[in-house]
């Protein structure tokens, strides 16, 4: 296995990727837990799977198939100790993977995803301060939602019960969970059509390096 130099042990790494439901190089366990979901959690489940493995391989320098990682659906995926930190986070079209050094979280959506952002920020972010509504436009709602969803992944928690406990600050680019009292800060990058925005604890912005993996800009 390829022992990463200082520098590159630094900088977190972002791989990109266009889902085509292309199913690469997953292992027979994997191929047997898709086997137990449905026909679409099945597919997503192996190309996200297969996709990780491959982004690692390069990353390591081992085959993709003897990347040790844990990745059950529905849970965080796991690397040994020593190997730094992973999180993953698809779209409708697009797949999102980030290596850090130290725990990190990772959220993709699209920039033109079609929603009610008064609605939705009424249910999850402003249960008092009505006269903000008004103000709000759908991409700055969009951008909370991205952050507060890569503070749950950072957290592994679970979407229905954390997300109103989760408070978002745009200066400074914070996160407080109120429950559990943790902080983080966060980065919000756009890509393209997509955003996506990073959680961590690092008291200084991430400025990772994107490797755009399926797709020619």
């Amino acid at each position: 296995m390829k022992l990463l130099n200082e520098y590159e042990y630094k900088i977190p790494k972002i791989w990109f990727y266009e889902i085509k439901g292309v199913q690469d190089v997953v292992t027979v366990q994997e191929i047997k837990i898709a086997e137990k979901l449905s026909r679409l959690r099945s597919k997503v489940f192996l190309e996200t799977r297969g996709y990780l493995r491959k982004s690692l391989s390069t990353l390591f320098d081992l085959e993709p198939l003897e990347i040790p990682i844990n990745a059950h659906p529905g849970e965080p995926p796991i690397l040994p100790a020593g190997m730094g930190n992973i999180s993953l986070s698809h779209c409708k079209d697009a797949l999102a993977i980030v290596w850090n050094k130290s725990k990190i979280g990772i959220d993709i959506e699209r920039i033109d995803r079609d929603f009610n952002h008064i609605k939705f920020a009424e249910k999850y972010f402003f249960h008092t301060n009505k006269s903000i509504h008004n103000k709000l436009t759908k991409n700055m709602v969009l951008n909370q939602w991205c952050a507060v969803e890569a503070a749950i992944k950072w957290d592994h928690g679970k979407l229905a019960k954390d997300i109103n406990h989760w408070q978002y600050f745009e200066k400074p680019q914070e996160l407080i969970h109120k429950k559990k009292k943790i902080h983080l800060n966060y980065s919000q990058i756009n890509f393209h059509n997509w955003t996506i925005a990073l959680a961590y604890k690092e008291k200084t912005s991430l400025n990772p390096e994107i490797i755009c993996c399926s797709k020619n800009f």
